[in-house]
């Protein structure tokens, strides 16, 4: 398994009520925007940041390494795979 999906699959079992909380609202955010939006971005905050900070660990060991211009595409697989199950993610905070 590679690693940027190890660190999601931890990401999403250490955080296992906050991710399952928001895959709700996110789905009903998908189907009724208006009505979700709120919610939407007061719980999608949270877990964005919780996003962020995994990102961070993840990447922060190639950073300081010789495999320091892998770190944004490993970056970007990280962020594709948190899209492949909230694929709305980018909208937290828009309004």
């Amino acid at each position: 398994m590679t690693k940027y999906k190890q660190f999601f699959m931890e990401m999403t079992a250490e955080n296992k009520e906050l991710f399952d909380s928001f895959k709700i609202i996110h789905d009903n955010y998908v189907i009724n925007s208006d009505a979700w939006m709120e919610k939407f971005n007061a719980v999608g905050k949270e877990v964005v940041e919780v996003m962020r900070i995994w990102e961070r660990k993840l990447c922060s060991h190639s950073e300081r390494g010789q495999y320091g211009i892998f770190s944004s595409k490993l970056s970007d697989k990280f962020w594709d795979e948190i899209r492949k199950v909230y694929p709305k993610i980018d909208y937290v905070g828009v309004t």
